[in-house]
This record gives C-alpha cells, sequence and structure tokens, in this order.
C-alpha cells in the first residue's frame, strides 16, 4: 500500500514540509515500513519507533477527530440532506471521492 499507492501519491506534492503521523498500532511500525516513511519525512515523522514517538495515550493528537471528520461531515451536510437515503448516498460519495 505505502509503495504501490501512497508514496506514488505524495510525489505530486511537495513533502519537504508535511509532517507524517500515524497512530501507535504495531502492524503500522514494521522496520520495512518505518525506513519507507524516513526516507520520505526525514525527522518529520511521529511513530512508534520513528524519529518523533507518538506519546502513549495521548488523546489530543488524533488527527481524525481533528480534522478528516469535521471535514468529511462538512462536505457529506453541503447540500443539507433530507431523507437517510440521501445521506448515506452523500456518505458514499465523499468517501469514495476524497478517500480512494
Amino acid at each position: 500500500m505505502i509503495t504501490n499507492v501512497f508514496i506514488p501519491v505524495l510525489n505530486n506534492h511537495d513533502v519537504q514540509q508535511l509532517w507524517f503521523q500515524q497512530d501507535g498500532a504495531t502492524c503500522h511500525t514494521a522496520r520495512a515500513t518505518i525506513d519507507l516513511l524516513k526516507d520520505t519525512f526525514g525527522d518529520r515523522l511521529i511513530s512508534r519507533f520513528g524519529p518523533v514517538n507518538w506519546p502513549p495515550r495521548s488523546c489530543d493528537l488524533t488527527p481524525l477527530d481533528y480534522f478528516l471528520w469535521g471535514y468529511v461531515k462538512s462536505l457529506v451536510y453541503a447540500d443539507k440532506p433530507q431523507t437517510l437515503d440521501h445521506l448515506e448516498d452523500n456518505i458514499r460519495r465523499v468517501i469514495a471521492d476524497k478517500c480512494c
């Protein structure tokens, strides 16, 4: 996933000032994964075993809570869906457009 999708997409952007943060799940911290991320982000990596350690049990460093969900919600409700079907359609559309 990282080498086939993530890194190629990043190559279209200037990542010199970009920080990458992932949660502390052990499945994200394999040596090969961390090495790839370090090659891409250098010291701008927040992760277990990365240059900047993920603070344990840190509830204030959850990017999904502070950016993604609010952003997705604003897109889902932009046209003020009036029915559950319309709401579900908007959710599917936004996720497909922005995440895949």
